[in-house]
């Protein structure tokens, strides 16, 4: 199981990712993503999910129109982990 990362190693991280903030008193991290349209947002959502499924990590999330709000948390851990910040940097790659 993965290791949880402790409040300075999640400030760390966070330091290298765009717009992702901590939430749920820093048992994971959040950031929404807004797109030209909800083609855009589907596209994303679909890169993203091939790449949580490769991971076996999955992100909680949802889509209204063009925004796509995603909270990530490793549960089996009980918090944020390695896989939480490399699946916010792969979706900060696709968006970008």
């Amino acid at each position: 199981m993965p290791e949880l990362l402790d409040s300075t190693q999640r400030q760390d991280a966070l330091e290298n990712l765009i717009g992702w903030s901590e939430a749920d008193n820093g048992k994971a991290i959040t950031k929404i993503f807004e797109f030209k349209n909800f083609k855009q947002a589907f596209g994303f959502m679909s890169q993203a999910a091939l790449k949580a499924e490769q991971m076996d990590h999955h992100p909680e999330w949802s889509n209204v129109y063009n925004k796509v709000d995603v909270t990530l948390s490793t549960h089996d851990a009980g918090g944020v982990t390695e896989l939480d910040i490399q699946l916010a940097a792969f979706m900060d790659d696709v968006f970008n």
